[in-house]
């Protein structure tokens, strides 16, 4: 079976190729543009079961094409596309254009979900990459050497059932708390982007006159009907280092529904820096 990988960008390829090449499968890459590392020439390059075909983001009817010629049967998604990208930058071919008019709404998950259905149609399946990476899922409980303490224990409480609410609209899947109060929700500029902007706006609030807690607590959940083969949770070093410039002192994910790329660096890199890292039950 040849399987058809979808890259977007970040690390979350590169992991998923290297677990399907271990599973011995050849592996056919349509790479974007726009988002996808260009080191994917390189791993193709050195791997003759990786081929790698390069097209911009709204080329919907030349990716089937791909696909249809490799004899690609199974593809999957990974790596993030950028929704502001998707929904300001992309030049639509007739096939997409006409995909987007049907829309009832320009949400994301309506989005991929139109496109899955048009993969379908086409004779090709699209699939879980927690297929290949369910290794890499949060398991339940406290991952780091700090527990939560007793106000962000709070703060998660309150955190998961907005970002619940705010997940169930598809509008964005992160929200960031302090003392119970929401500082900013995630919408288009994605998960550590929101962060940042949190960061921002408790430095706006001055030193000690701040009446919130100064310590920040993320709250990333998945969508109540998530579908994993597209848009699936992730933690990576990268958000990490985003909550230590932030001043965010803990960070709660949905255990099983949450990818952790590089884990062991990651949870020793929190640790380190005295932030606490828990996985909830659904």
């Amino acid at each position: 079976m040849k399987l058809g990988l979808i890259a977007g960008n970040g690390r979350f390829p590169f992991l998923l190729l290297d677990a399907a090449r271990a599973q011995g499968l050849p592996v056919v890459v349509v790479a974007i543009r726009e988002e996808t590392d260009p080191e994917i020439d390189l791993r193709a390059a050195a791997d003759e079961g990786i081929t790698v075909h390069w097209l911009s983001l709204g080329e919907l009817s030349r990716l089937i094409e791909t696909f249809q010629k490799q004899g690609v049967k199974n593809a999957v998604m990974a790596g993030q596309v950028k929704h502001k990208q998707i929904f300001s930058s992309i030049r639509p071919d007739w096939r997409l254009a006409k995909l987007l008019l049907n829309l009832r709404t320009r949400s994301t998950d309506m989005l991929l979900g139109a496109v899955a259905k048009v993969l379908g149609d086409e004779g090709i399946e699209l699939i879980s990459s927690t297929e290949f990476l369910e290794p890499l899922l949060a398991q339940e409980g406290v991952l780091t050497a700090r527990s939560p303490d007793e106000n962000e224990c709070l703060n998660i409480e309150y955190g998961l059932g907005v970002a619940r609410a705010v997940a169930g609209f598809d509008i964005g899947q992160t929200v960031v708390v302090a003392a119970q109060a929401c500082v900013a929700v995630e919408a288009m500029e994605g998960t550590d982007a929101t962060i940042e902007r949190a960061g921002r706006l408790m430095g706006s609030l001055g030193g000690d006159a701040s009446t919130l807690e100064r310590r920040l607590t993320v709250v990333k959940v998945a969508k109540p009907n998530q579908d994993m083969r597209f848009d699936v949770p992730v933690i990576g070093m990268a958000t990490v280092e985003t909550m230590i410039q932030a001043g965010a002192s803990c960070l709660s994910i949905e255990a099983g529904r949450t990818l952790l790329f590089d884990r062991d660096s990651l949870l020793e890199r929190a640790s380190q820096a005295g932030i606490a890292i828990v996985a909830a039950p659904r």
